[in-house]
């Protein structure tokens, strides 16, 4: 099954780029693009993508609005743009932005993110700073959790980037069973995504950056 994909970008050049990077791989197909953020809502819930691949800066709204608008439809939308700001990291992360890259970290970056939302997983562009994701840690302190052996074994994986195909070769268990370890993970600590679980880990020293 090809990976469905909405590019929404106010740039028809940048629409065209990102078009023609993702319709060459084998598993990606684009259908829909939108111009503005309103547009990029409202062709997302009536085409239903897989993956929105949302500006920060566009008119109409922005790729945060876009993001909140389609948290819990099912859709991953992954935040591309070329300003890495702290403010608009946070609040990417906060409203379930599946991944946040830049547009400079260049066309492989674009495929994996991509592949890693259709994935469960989460991909940021490395040029973005340890300090951000830790200030995105939840604010639980240690002795506030308590996690089983197993999973603060995935914690301290999750916060080393490892994938949930990685994590269960590692450990052999199924991606399953580590799916739904994260996801106590995500209960127990607060942490709406794996990126603040990693953050989690280092802020509270399981796990070093």
């Amino acid at each position: 099954m090809s990976i469905r994909i909405l590019i929404a970008d106010d740039q028809e050049g940048i629409r065209a780029a990102f078009r023609l990077i993702l319709d060459a791989q084998p598993d990606m197909t684009v259908v829909a693009e939108a111009a503005d953020g309103r547009a990029a809502i409202d062709t997302a819930l009536a085409v239903r993508p897989d993956v929105v691949l949302a500006d920060v800066r566009m008119p109409g709204a922005d790729g945060i609005e876009v993001t909140r608008a389609l948290a819990g439809t099912g859709i991953h939308v992954v935040v591309v743009t070329t300003f890495g700001l702290e403010e608009y990291v946070h609040a990417a992360l906060r409203h379930g932005a599946a991944g946040f890259v830049l547009k400079r970290s260049g066309p492989a970056l674009l495929v994996e993110a991509v592949r890693a939302a259709m994935n469960g997983d989460m991909l940021i562009s490395p040029q973005l700073t340890v300090k951000l994701l830790r200030q995105n840690a939840p604010r639980r302190e240690a002795s506030d959790v308590v996690l089983s052996g197993r999973e603060e074994e995935i914690a301290a994986l999750v916060a080393q980037g490892r994938t949930n195909a990685e994590i269960a070769a590692e450990l052999h268990l199924s991606p399953g069973t580590v799916k739904n370890h994260i996801a106590v993970v995500q209960r127990k600590t607060g942490a709406r995504n794996r990126v603040m679980i990693a953050a989690w880990a280092w802020a509270t020293g399981r796990a070093d950056p």
